[in-house]
């Protein structure tokens, strides 16, 4: 039975879907005005292992992840670089899918956007001020009035009294209240602007994925995921917009992944501490830095360093070693079957990829020791519901690092001049050329079949 940490109670609960068979999970995605980071990269990833392993769970999952394309920092670049805002955002909503896809990250089943939805917004704010929640200023702003939602503070576990004291909020003259937060925000000179009743303007963050999540997997649904910086105030002002709209639950469980931690800091473009997917992916194999990822727990904070992802790449590489040279058929997974289990118990603990993964290193071990089709066919078919080892294990082993012209080509002619030596027994010429290779990182494998070469 799947059990999940719940960040709403704090505890971890079993998974009970609202309507058998079927989940309704959604995710809050990307501000696009830059490139994703490796901590977007984390929630990428993240997210496509719960959504892969619901429904190798037999779930039917319907998985939404949004993408926010208007809002101050997005407004903000594109007066920068003196472009429309829909430029910018069009061109950072196409790197962002280039790069999910070289995560191996599965499409969402819906990926509304922000500006999309405006009409919608408005409709849900009129609700909120019909219900007492929202007010609007003098100033054409509208403001959500957090007193008037009793459990304001249940998510982050604070009372308003706490939050009034410890966050640093500008006194705001507009505001009933310093921690009311805006649904709309009159218009700027220069920003762009949609007609509202209370003047143009342009809606707030908060706002857009209570209306989206709502529209697309209704006004209760079960999951609801992102990272773990938006548990306050993004989600905590999501509950209260659409518990104060609908007058019913919002979600069953709360899901939040940890940070990506530099030097003990956490990964941001605020502290500009950040590695972009596409640099990390510039000296990295990107399904690397996806085993990189789940290498850790979920929950728990991850830290990047190069150490780290070169010991990602050396574990990969043993995983695909127990691959090569066998004829490797489609494989039903056996849920009977000893590894088989021990994985499916992993993933149903909060799902547990550390502990899923040693199966598959496990599985790895039996393939290198007993060889065969069976243990490497179940290896292939367990990872592959992690997107894992579903590429030619040759291909992957020779791939990359071809850095001082030790192209496949080369290493092939001095395989052969090894070759050669040996039979000359010329064994200084033979050790010279195999030292050559290994100062180059590559790694020659004699067996009764000739000599196979790998990347280290």
């Amino acid at each position: 039975m799947l059990k999940l940490y719940n960040s709403l109670t704090r505890d971890k609960q079993e998974f009970v879907p609202i309507e058998p068979g079927k989940v309704r999970m959604y995710v809050c995605g990307m501000t696009v005005y830059d490139y994703c980071h490796l901590g977007h990269a984390r929630v990428l990833v993240v997210f496509d292992m719960i959504a892969r392993w619901l429904r190798a769970s037999d779930y039917e999952v319907d998985y939404v992840r949004n993408v926010t394309d208007v809002d101050d920092k997005i407004i903000r670049r594109a007066l920068e670089n003196g472009e429309p805002f829909t430029v910018l955002t069009r061109r950072f909503i196409d790197a962002m899918h280039e790069d999910s896809a070289a995560l191996g990250v599965l499409p969402p089943d819906h990926e509304p956007r922000a500006t999309e939805y405006v009409g919608d917004m408005l409709t849900m704010i009129q609700t909120l001020i019909a219900n007492g929640h929202a007010y609007a200023a003098a100033n054409g702003d509208v403001y959500y009035a957090v007193q008037s939602f009793p459990t304001y503070g249940r998510l982050s576990g604070k009372s308003l009294a706490d939050l009034r004291a410890g966050e640093r909020v500008e006194i705001d003259p507009n505001k009933h209240d310093p921690m009311d937060f805006a649904l709309w925000k009159a218009a700027k000179p220069d920003e762009p602007a949609w007609p509202s009743p209370w003047g143009p303007g342009r809606p707030g963050w908060h706002i857009e994925c209570s209306t989206m999540s709502s529209d697309l997997l209704g006004q209760h649904f079960d999951i609801h995921g992102g990272g773990q910086d938006l548990q306050f105030p993004h989600h905590e002002n999501e509950i209260a917009q659409s518990e104060g709209a609908h007058g019913c639950k919002f979600v069953n469980y709360w899901l939040h992944n940890g940070f990506v931690r530099i030097d003990d800091e956490k990964m941001s473009k605020s502290l500009g501490n950040f590695f972009t997917i596409r640099e990390v992916l510039e000296r990295y194999d990107a399904e690397v830095v996806r085993l990189f990822i789940l290498r850790a727990h979920y929950r728990s904070p991850l830290n990047y360093s190069d150490q780290h992802l070169d010991d990602a790449r050396a574990a990969l590489n043993r995983l695909y070693t127990a691959l090569r040279g066998v004829d490797v058929p489609a494989w039903t997974v056996d849920w009977n079957d000893t590894y088989a289990a021990r994985f499916k118990a992993a993933m149903d603990d909060d799902f547990n990829t550390p502990e899923a993964l040693a199966v598959l290193f496990d599985l790895a071990a039996e393939s290198n020791r007993a060889g065969g089709v069976e243990p490497a066919g179940k290896l292939k078919a367990l990872a592959g519901i992690l997107g894992l080892l579903q590429r030619d294990p040759d291909t992957y082993l020779k791939s990359g690092g071809e850095e001082g012209g030790f192209d496949a080509k080369r290493i092939e002619v001095l395989i052969e001049e090894r070759l050669a030596a040996r039979k000359a027994k010329d064994f200084k010429r033979s050790d010279a050329i195999r030292d050559e290779l290994k100062a180059a990182g590559i790694i020659l494998e004699d067996g009764p079949q000739g000599t196979r070469w790998r990347r280290e």
